[in-house]
């Protein structure tokens, strides 16, 4: 089974070989999502500046917290953000607009990658 880090470098990796087109459609979110998990810790995706690093944000958007676990079901496509949610599984802070936009997110970063 997959690791909550696993599931952070597949993102990397996914968003580095992000065509151009696929790329700038992704920036057009222009939002910074912050991930806070027990175990792998900070980490942010900016689809400002377009990039994914682990740490925090100074400036995130959005700011998500959840356990490994469910970030692993996300990230397989097991579950969805407002599933999580509306389970309690998943907390948000900050504009709650962008957490709809979290799966299309997720879902067009691991799918330029091999599944998990």
């Amino acid at each position: 089974m997959p690791t909550s880090e696993d599931c952070i470098k597949q993102l990397s990796a996914g968003f580095a070989s992000l065509s151009d087109g696929d790329r700038q459609k992704a920036l057009k979110v222009k939002a910074v999502f912050q991930f806070s998990l027990p175990n792998a810790g900070d980490f942010y995706v900016d689809l400002k500046e377009g990039k994914i690093e682990k740490g925090k944000h100074a400036k995130a958007d959005i700011t998500i917290n959840t356990k490994d676990e469910e970030f692993v079901s996300l990230c397989e496509g097991k579950t969805t953000g407002q599933k999580a949610f509306m389970a309690g599984k998943l907390k948000v802070k900050g504009n709650m607009m962008l957490a709809m936009k979290l799966d299309p997110v997720l879902k067009q970063l691991l799918s330029n990658k091999a599944k998990l």
